[in-house]
């Protein structure tokens, strides 16, 4: 009587796990297809294959790897230590991510060691989208576990695509790496806080790139961008209710 009592808890149990790995596969399948791209314009930049796929396997995070590609396209190994802070500076947010997914991980060096890798924008939106601390826990490891694999996989594909293309500038490819980054930032433009930081970043490093190596433009802007984020004039607008409107 006791297991029979307590079926519709375990299927139900069974049943939220299920939709767990479906949740987590499908991120990571999508996920997965952007490595094409990034291993294509990679090789078109200046890396070789390997070069490629070791930077997938360390870095492990698409917009700090978009990033380091897009700097170093633009001035080969002198703009080198540009496009290492560049990447740098997108990676900090991964700290948050870590102290946020710190409890739901658990206690054990090698647990946290490999989760540190694995603690990216999707296993950490997957995780903490779930109900209970082993869901989110489940979550977390199946997208992280399937973007990496998928990622790297993709990223040798694209590789090995680029490298058979020859010539970047033959099919545009040497531009991509700039555009591809642009199309990743486009849908956060949604309120006029980011829209003011980025039109603040890009006419700086615009204005300074015919002065400046490669990559150095970039790293001003963003210290511009953290300036007028700081303030954080136009959010204020963006957070007031229609009433607060029709008062003022």
């Amino acid at each position: 009587m006791r297991s029979t009592d307590r079926t519709p808890a375990v299927i139900d149990d069974r049943a939220a796990a299920r939709e767990v790995w479906r949740e987590g596969l499908g991120v990571a399948i999508a996920t997965s297809a952007y490595g094409i791209s990034f291993g294509a314009l990679a090789v078109a930049s200046g890396l070789d294959v390997w070069q490629t796929c070791v930077l997938s396997l360390v870095m492990f995070t698409g917009g700090s790897q978009y990033a380091f590609i897009g700097v170093f396209s633009a001035g080969g190994m002198a703009a080198l230590p540009s496009a290492v802070a560049s990447a740098a500076l997108l990676g900090v947010r991964n700290i948050a991510y870590g102290m946020r997914m710190s409890p739901i991980i658990g206690e054990g060096f090698w647990r946290r060691t490999a989760a540190a890798q694995l603690t990216i924008d999707e296993s950490t939106a997957v995780a903490i989208s779930q109900g209970s601390t082993r869901l989110r826990r489940l979550g977390f490891w199946i997208t992280g576990l399937g973007v990496f694999i998928g990622w790297n996989l993709t990223t040798l594909a694209g590789a090995l695509l680029g490298d058979v293309l020859g010539d970047p500038k033959a099919w545009g490819l040497d531009a991509a790496a700039a555009a591809a980054f642009l199309a990743l930032l486009w849908p956060r433009l949604k309120q006029r806080q980011a829209i003011a930081v980025g039109v603040a970043a890009a006419v700086v490093a615009g204005s300074l790139t015919p002065f400046l190596m490669p990559g150095l433009p970039v790293l001003v802007a963003a210290v511009v961008a953290i300036v007028v984020g700081w303030f954080n004039w136009f959010s204020r607008d963006d957070d007031r209710t229609p009433s607060e409107e029709v008062t003022a």
